[in-house]
């Protein structure tokens, strides 16, 4: 079986889900891991080299296929990904919704100039749920489209939220409103808010001198991550973050209702229920970077999202069995 060789950047929760998914999926090596912390990750990984992600080129013997940056989208996938698409095909989990176009167009322009392929905002949100809205909207094109989130850890927003000044941990949960999502699966269509249909509960363990008041509103004013939002933060201990948040659930739901014909209300409902939010993203990473690695062989360069790409480049299986097994 042809081995698609996998270098990842950055070894947090995503890194090593990623880790994880190279070794349950056949045609996928990870040969080599990019971080800024090169010394500490050693000790974690004994059978990949390891590299400085600022400093150290990768050995010309080392054949990287494609890059999985796995870092966090506030502040280290708008700069990891220009860098490392000049030298890889690269695929991320890019997922400030707001950004995403400009970011595409960084992308494209980059890949154009090099050559490479570069799969954006892969994941379940953006990425999954991303193609259940478009498909919903295909089937039902009168219909209204609504998407929730949670109950679970957002690993964005949580990542955001450690961006503040003082705070060492946080763990965001992003909680819909039980009424919103009764009245949408009875098959109401109200026009909601995005107040009306989440709210944040974001638990901070601090610095013993921050201002605790400064990071609250550091935290409930951010853009594109709190502002719009209701959100509470509550300060914890390091020991009661450990004890009580140590793991990364997270889910939602898509929903289109429409009508069709003589008035006949449908609905199209796609729920994702997940453990550990981090490696069912890293899953999702890793099926992308095999169908970026198809794309690049057959001479394609470009930016793609999910929705550009057929199921057949993300699936392991060949056609035939595709055909025979899952149509």
């Amino acid at each position: 079986m042809e081995k698609i060789n996998i270098a990842m950047v950055g070894y947090g929760n995503v890194g090593r889900g990623v880790e994880a998914a190279t070794k349950i999926n056949a045609d996928t090596e990870l040969v080599a891991v990019l971080t800024r912390r090169p010394e500490q990750v050693r000790k974690e990984i004994k059978d990949v080299p390891v590299f400085h992600s600022e400093d150290d080129p990768v050995p010309e013997d080392i054949q990287i296929d494609v890059a999985i940056l796995c870092g966090g989208s506030k502040e280290d996938i708008p700069v990891q990904g220009p860098k490392f698409a000049r030298r890889f095909n690269t695929v991320d989990s890019f997922d400030t919704h707001a950004a995403i176009p400009s970011y595409f167009q960084k992308m494209d322009s980059i890949a154009e100039e090099y050559g490479n392929v570069h799969i954006i905002s892969t994941g379940w949100d953006p990425g999954i749920f991303s193609m259940m809205r478009v498909l919903g909207d295909a089937f039902l094109p009168q219909g209204k489209h609504y998407t929730f989130w949670g109950e679970g850890v957002s690993q964005g927003h949580s990542d955001a939220a450690r961006k503040v000044e003082g705070v060492l941990d946080a763990r965001a949960y992003t909680i819909p409103i039980e009424d919103a999502v009764r009245r949408v699966r009875t098959g109401e269509t109200p026009e909601f808010t995005k107040r009306a249909m989440h709210k944040r509960l974001v638990y901070v363990v601090a610095e013993e001198w921050a201002d605790q008041e400064r990071i609250r509103s550091g935290i409930v004013m951010m853009p594109h991550y709190y502002d719009e939002y209701d959100t509470e933060v509550i300060f914890i201990s390091k020991e009661e973050m450990a004890e009580n948040h140590a793991k990364l659930p997270h889910g939602g739901f898509v929903f289109t209702s429409g009508l069709t014909g003589e008035g006949n209300k449908q609905i199209l409902e796609y729920r994702c229920q997940l453990e550990c939010n981090p490696e069912f993203t890293a899953n999702v990473l890793v099926a992308c970077a095999r169908a970026a690695y198809r794309l690049n062989k057959e001479g394609h360069k470009g930016a793609f999202t999910l929705l550009d790409i057929p199921p057949r480049y993300l699936s392991p299986h060949s056609v035939e069995t595709l055909r025979k097994s899952f149509i």
